[in-house]
């Protein structure tokens, strides 16, 4: 879905959105009142996707932890939030922090509960947030994965040289620039990898 001037207004005006199976989201600008709203939905992760997301095994949000995913200024720091319209629930967030010594890069992550996953919600926040980053003066984007993931590493391998900022944890840095317009395919490919669910990464597993 490339993100064109009415996408923008959905989300400005929390208009539903209909997913390729047809279930409706509304996506919208996180605030500082959805701590709530951020513990319910982090609650309906599995263990996998809260280790993916996190990089480390959690079982739960610290306050501070809280705290700091809630204080968004939508500059330096914007989330794009995903409901599911017959609840109300949060299915998913997208967002981004800025690098305060590089202000045109941001460190960008996307999470979606398990049972939205592979509907498009996490496509549609990437790109969504691609554009708000693109409104801020952000023209890069990067993202820590975890240097065991085989799926996204070939990945990489076809895309271009990464970085690998810290082989002890087992974390590779990507960076990939932000196109002027909707999400390029390498995105899309990223965020299908870093989406899927790998047994060797599973803290269960380990």
């Amino acid at each position: 879905m490339s993100l064109s001037p009415s996408t923008k207004e959905l989300v400005r005006f929390g208009a539903p959105v209909t997913l390729r199976d047809g279930s409706l989201i509304r996506l919208r600008p996180g605030h500082s009142s959805d701590r709530d709203l951020l513990v319910r939905g982090f609650e309906r992760l599995s263990p996998e996707s809260r280790y993916r997301r996190f990089l480390t095994p959690v079982s739960e949000l610290t306050e501070h932890e809280v705290s700091y995913l809630t204080q968004i200024d939508h500059h330096n720091h914007e989330a794009i939030v995903a409901l599911d319209e017959e609840t109300g629930e949060g299915i998913g967030v997208a967002r981004y922090i800025r690098d305060p010594k590089q202000p045109k890069e941001a460190e960008a992550a996307v999470a979606v509960i398990d049972a939205w996953q592979g509907k498009g919600v996490g496509t549609l926040l990437l790109e969504v947030l691609g554009a708000r980053a693109r409104a801020e003066g952000i023209r890069t984007f990067t993202a820590l994965v975890l240097a065991t993931n085989r799926k996204m590493l070939d990945v990489l391998e076809a895309l271009g040289p990464t970085r690998v900022v810290d082989r002890e944890v087992g974390t590779v840095e990507l960076e990939m620039a932000i196109p002027n317009i909707g999400l390029s395919s390498t995105l899309r490919k990223l965020l299908r990898v870093c989406a899927q669910s790998s047994s060797s990464e599973s803290p269960a597993n380990r």
